[in-house]
């Protein structure tokens, strides 16, 4: 496994363990709207990827990061690969909170998840490697989101948007 995704999946599945173990952590780490925007905890922006809703949310998160993270920081390397992670996590947060109800609060890494993605399509275009089997994955995943209810679409949706943007500008060739 890639030096970086290791690490991240570490963390993520740390801090869910370390949630179970404290009861009230986690009430620290996930995102809403009022805590961010009028108690002015932004670090939530980040560490909305630290909670999960439970082991089968973590478990198909972490899988997700472990087959997506290995292929981009394989191919992009550990800088670029982290950057994108963290500004899609960032833009996933923005995303659910602008756009998502004033009452809800979100939990998970999906949103970043997504954003690798977005980077996936950026690579795929740029080395001309195929891209249907992406976007068949990204609009499951996107139905799911709407089928059952408690998934923050707009996360995802903030995700990918801004993953994409991340791996344009940062695999985008040196201007000479």
């Amino acid at each position: 496994m890639r030096p970086v995704t290791k690490l991240l999946i570490t963390v993520i599945s740390g801090f869910y363990l370390a949630c179970l173990l404290m009861p009230g952590l986690e009430e620290h780490l996930y995102l809403n709207r009022y805590l961010v925007f009028n108690s002015g905890e932004y670090w939530r922006l980040l560490t909305v990827a630290l909670t999960h809703g439970g082991l089968a949310h973590l478990f198909f998160n972490m899988y997700a990061l472990m087959v997506l993270g290995n292929s981009l920081e394989s191919a992009i390397g550990q800088k670029k690969f982290l950057s994108i992670f963290l500004i899609s996590q960032i833009g996933a947060s923005l995303a659910s909170i602008y756009f998502g109800a004033i009452n809800v609060v979100s939990v998970g890494a999906s949103g970043a998840i997504f954003g690798l993605f977005g980077a996936m399509i950026v690579l795929s275009k740029k080395y001309g490697i195929e891209t249907k089997s992406t976007y068949a994955i990204i609009g499951i995943n996107f139905a799911i989101g709407f089928i059952f209810p408690g998934i923050d679409w707009h996360a995802h949706l903030g995700g990918l948007i801004s993953g994409f943007i991340a791996a344009s500008v940062l695999l985008a060739p040196a201007r000479s």
